[in-house]
């Protein structure tokens, strides 16, 4: 047997690879749907080979649903990469949170840890690990939650490519992945800061609803962000000790 085939088998036998599928595998449920949904709406504006290369290149659900209504209309490919970005723009924070964990890792390891990293990963890796530095157990945990999180996602995303012209859209399964999202997002409030940014960016995206091209979204993201920058600039220094 191969040293590589050899060392990935003793990472999926480790107990913490079986702890972080299992950690996943709670909200696969509302994964999925929001999966099945996107790949039928991918299948409705892209086809079905442009679909699939998006969704397994990509792998980026909100982003790719934000920016389909776009390409739809016809939007500037500026608009479209512009909403992207934006919509994406956490993970920017969630790769400098997960910096002291793998900087250990080669370079080639850390730009494949950022592409099965999503936003349920990080949620549950960092309240298994609170402690920012390398540790026993962490890289089978993040393995197994990561592996378990892109099938969840992936299999019904090209399912609902697939079955795109079957499922009907009166089954709203949207819904369900709105409803997994929105779990999400509420698990990462956990202070002052997050619960004010996060309604300073529900009340601007509600007022700007009328802008054409999901504006309303970049305008969210730009307002909450602005007001999170505001209150960190007006706490009190922490003195050095």
């Amino acid at each position: 047997m191969s040293e590589p085939l050899s060392r990935a088998l003793a990472v999926c036998r480790h107990p913490e690879f079986r702890r972080g599928a299992l950690d996943v595998l709670g909200p696969a449920i509302g994964l999925g749907a929001w999966g099945l949904v996107s790949g039928v709406a991918m299948k409705s504006v892209l086809g079905a080979g442009l679909a699939a290369l998006m969704g397994l290149l990509v792998y980026a659900g909100s982003s790719q649903l934000a920016a389909l209504p776009l390409i739809a209309a016809g939007a500037p490919i500026w608009v479209v990469w512009t909403t992207a970005f934006c919509v994406n723009l956490r993970f920017v924070i969630f790769s400098a949170q997960w910096r002291p964990y793998v900087m250990h890792l080669s370079r080639w390891q850390r730009l494949a840890f950022g592409y099965f990293a999503a936003d349920m990963n990080f949620v549950l890796f960092i309240r298994r690990y609170p402690k920012p530095e390398p540790g026993p157990g962490q890289m089978p945990y993040y393995l197994g939650g990561v592996i378990t999180n892109w099938v969840c996602w992936q299999v019904p995303l090209l399912l609902g490519i697939v079955l795109a012209d079957i499922v009907p859209t009166q089954w709203g399964i949207g819904f369900a992945g709105t409803l997994a999202l929105l779990a999400l997002t509420c698990s990462l409030l956990t202070d002052r800061v997050t619960w004010v940014a996060a309604a300073v960016a529900a009340c601007a995206a509600v007022a700007a609803y009328a802008w054409p091209l999901r504006l309303n979204i970049i305008c969210a993201i730009a307002a909450a962000v602005a007001i999170g920058l505001l209150i960190d600039s007006t706490r009190p220094a922490t003195a050095v000790p």
